[in-house]
């Protein structure tokens, strides 16, 4: 059974994860705006795994018979002025996404949680490929600098991204 402490943690964490899908959106939306169609594509697979990310915390919740409480959505910023400070801010927000984790980890461990535990796990795994990606990204903008074409490519690049639904999910 999961106490009441780590259940209100955790539904915290399933409002985190619909916020952080609601700001891919939006970086997807602003990027589309922009004729960014590659790069408004990479954000719109984000906002699809984000949700699936919330979704795995529910499915857990409810498997462990803990009571989900979605909660309102904050307000998420609405538009970028290139696609370097989108992605610098994807990374800042991964980052604080990836502490949030911990956290969790850390008020399982000290409960005896296991279960939880294990369920973590995943999301410490993905985490690091979150952050990589979007560090990776930033570092070939900054790169690209204000090189138009460079930035089309990466645009291109970008564009080819696939989704593919979260392993706890297949």
């Amino acid at each position: 059974m999961i106490s009441k402490d780590l259940q209100n943690a955790l539904n915290d964490q399933i409002n985190a994860e619909l916020w952080s899908a609601y700001l891919y959106l939006s970086m997807s939306l602003d990027a589309e705006s922009k004729t960014l169609n590659g790069i408004a594509r990479w954000f719109f697979v984000q906002w699809m795994e984000e949700q699936d990310h919330a979704r795995i915390f529910q499915k857990y919740m409810s498997e462990r018979g803990a009571k989900v409480e979605l909660k309102p959505i904050a307000t998420v910023p609405k538009e970028w002025k290139n696609p370097l400070e989108m992605f610098k801010d994807a990374l800042d927000h991964e980052v604080e996404v990836t502490a949030m984790i911990y956290d969790l980890v850390k008020m399982a461990a000290s409960e005896g949680d296991f279960t939880t535990l294990s369920r973590l796990q995943w999301f410490i795994d993905e985490q690091v490929e979150e952050e990589k990606s979007a560090a990776d990204i930033v570092t070939e903008l900054e790169r690209a600098g204000k090189d138009y074409s460079t930035i089309r490519d990466i645009d291109a690049t970008l564009g080819q991204r696939e989704y593919k639904k979260a392993g706890p999910l297949a």
